[in-house]
């Protein structure tokens, strides 16, 4: 628990069926070479050393929703939300590690090939 407020774990199926239903817009603070390497299809990456609550995208109706490799960068990136002012409250509780042990699919490169291999 970071600050005054409680930050929403939420599964990762939970964040798979928002993904489907265009619910959520998931932003990834991991930085840009971890994003290169393996990522959340459809996450967008916006890295916590640089992280800047004003430069999120406009997510219309959807809600934003954080996610980093372990869940402790998305956390702290709520905590800054809020501090700015914004109302965001949710990460992938356990990142992309509880996405993976959860069985479900990530965009990642062949390091043999370096073709990039999309399930999707």
């Amino acid at each position: 628990m970071f600050g005054a407020h409680k930050v929403k774990d939420l599964t990762p199926r939970q964040i798979k069926a928002a993904l489907e239903a265009q619910e959520i817009l998931l932003i990834d603070v991991r930085e840009p070479a971890e994003f290169a390497a393996e990522r959340i299809h459809g996450a967008l990456n916006f890295p916590l050393s640089t992280f800047d609550p004003g430069a999120l995208p406009d997510a219309a109706d959807k809600a934003i929703v954080f996610q980093c490799g372990s869940g402790k960068r998305s956390a702290m990136a709520v905590e800054r939300c809020r501090k700015a002012g914004h109302n965001i409250d949710s990460h992938l509780g356990g990142g992309i590690m509880a996405w993976k042990a959860a069985g479900l699919p990530t965009i990642s490169i062949d390091i043999e090939s370096g073709a990039v291999r999309d399930p999707n």
